[in-house]
């Protein structure tokens, strides 16, 4: 008996370490220092002494059940643009640059060209956002996962200054809420949007399912947005005294958690085009309307709270900007703050 009889290929991981070595290192940033292969992930924060008072934040996240779709159209190029995406976007929401990011991969068995075009996503969103991939680890782990499946987490690093960290607390009476459209489901939802097309709708992985003529794997498969980048421009040029990435939750449980005590989020759903595939999810699952509004993001992937007097100016700003690597996006004045009675906060969806 040995380990390859057991069904963890050694070998096979080397292959897959050598394949990855040069794409991974093409994301090195200045305060990336090459250490690849050894115990631990380095970098520097010697370039960043124009820093007052230096302030790391965190994130880490997963995919979820897109993962699920991924194997069905045995896809595995743009996940990973999907998995630095959440994290850095979250990360993002404190005003945060992102520095550097590491991975986690865990599979049944290690197939190096699978792993080679997980990677490149995850290379390509780290390219997007402008952070380092540090490294990671991969994990074969036989007969706990089902055979072809894999599962993916990771955590970003980034920095701001202490004095700028958006926390939502300026958040009063009178400031408009601007969102950002999404690229499609992003990586939320699926559970749902998985039970609706394949179990109610009987529609399979190449199935046409769009006006567009876009098929069901085209549509599901649309990496997240990467909204990083943009939020550092902004705050250069604007006052932004909140940030809400719409993920798990929707709008109404995203905005929610930067409001401060005392204030209600008024959102008007027809402020925004709906993209075609929430409104096939909501038709064709008989979805509720506060079901909906809590599972999907509706086409709304980012949400900033700012002063109503700047709100015009910023939309226009992001609209003229329009993208994020090879993702384009449409800004819209999607709401209002009002002050509540007590110490409520409360996000309220026209219905």
């Amino acid at each position: 008996m040995d380990y390859k009889k057991a069904g963890v290929d050694i070998e096979a991981g080397k292959r897959a370490v050598e394949e990855i070595s040069s794409m991974v290192r093409s994301t090195f940033t200045d305060g990336a220092i090459d250490n690849f292969g050894l115990f631990g992930s380095l970098f520097s924060l010697e370039g960043f002494s124009n820093y007052k008072k230096p302030v790391l934040v965190s994130g880490t996240d997963g995919v979820g059940t897109k993962l699920k779709v991924a194997f069905l159209a045995g896809r595995h190029g743009t996940i990973g643009i999907d998995l630095v995406a959440m994290s850095v976007n979250d990360i993002a929401c404190l005003g945060s640059k992102p520095l550097f990011f590491l991975d986690y991969v865990a599979t049944s068995n290690l197939d190096p060209l699978v792993i080679k075009e997980i990677i490149s996503g995850i290379v390509e969103g780290c390219k997007i956002s402008g952070c380092a991939l540090l490294g990671g680890e991969m994990a074969e782990m036989p007969s706990f996962y089902k055979k072809g499946e894999y599962d993916l987490a990771g955590f970003a690093v980034g920095i701001v200054e202490k004095d700028e960290i958006i926390d939502g607390r300026d958040i009063k009476d009178g400031d408009r809420i601007v969102g950002i459209s999404s690229s499609g489901l992003h990586s939320n939802g699926y559970s749902l949007a998985r039970k609706i097309i394949f179990d109610m709708m009987g529609l399979n992985i190449g199935s046409i399912i769009t006006s567009e003529k876009k098929t069901v794997a085209d549509i599901l498969l649309e990496p997240t947005i990467i909204y990083s980048n943009l939020v550092n421009i902004l705050k250069e040029k604007f006052k932004i005294k909140g940030i809400a990435h719409i993920t798990g939750g929707g709008l109404g449980g995203n905005i929610e958690r930067i409001l401060p005590e005392g204030t209600t989020a008024y959102i008007e759903k027809n402020s925004w085009n709906i993209p075609e595939i929430f409104d096939i999810l909501k038709k064709n699952g008989k979805v509720s309307e506060n079901e909906f509004f809590q599972v999907f993001n509706a086409g709304i992937g980012f949400v900033l709270v700012v002063d109503g007097a700047t709100a015009g100016d910023i939309v226009s700003f992001i609209n003229e900007t329009r993208r994020s690597g090879s993702f384009y996006f449409k800004s819209y004045e999607i709401g209002k703050i009002q002050s509540s009675k007590g110490s409520r906060k409360n996000v309220i969806i026209s219905q």
